[in-house]
């Protein structure tokens, strides 16, 4: 992999996260627990956004990324589509300890141990690959003058 096919990677993943958003808006009200079923929708709409620009920002700016932190990035993108389906079974699950106010709002009275734990395993690692990604991509960026022109 190289800096340029793991940007497209997660240009990728940001795209087909925004449209499975798009299309699992549609059986939001279908489900049992309406309201954490929104909360996925934003969920991939609001994180293929993320991974649109940032993949945008790879692919277009001048940075010092390197190719292991675009791997970290990716994995990221793994991860988040992990959050962002344990979210979509959330919706039937109606689990509280990870989302309570989330829970909270859609009468959830909370699911059985496994689903509680996928839930919350899901989303820690989700979270914690967003954040090392959006770190290494602010570090890249930073390192480098924007005038100096390498990708």
């Amino acid at each position: 992999m190289s800096i340029h096919s793991g940007s497209r990677q997660i240009l990728i993943h940001g795209m087909v996260l925004v449209m499975v958003g798009l299309l699992w808006g549609l059986a939001v009200p279908g489900t049992p627990h309406p309201r954490l079923a929104l909360g996925a929708h934003i969920q991939f709409m609001t994180n293929g956004m993320l991974f649109i620009v940032l993949a945008t920002a790879l692919l277009a700016l001048p940075h010092s990324v390197g190719l292991k932190s675009v791997r970290v990035m990716v994995v990221a993108a793994w991860l988040t589509w992990g959050m962002a389906l344990s979210e979509v079974a959330n919706s039937w699950w109606g689990t509280t300890q990870m989302l309570p106010l989330a829970a909270s709002e859609a009468g959830a009275s909370g699911g059985e141990a496994v689903q509680e734990l996928i839930v919350s395993i899901a989303h820690i690692a989700g979270g914690l690959g967003l954040i090392c990604a959006w770190v290494l991509l602010l570090v890249g960026f930073l390192k480098q003058p924007a005038s100096a022109g390498t990708r």
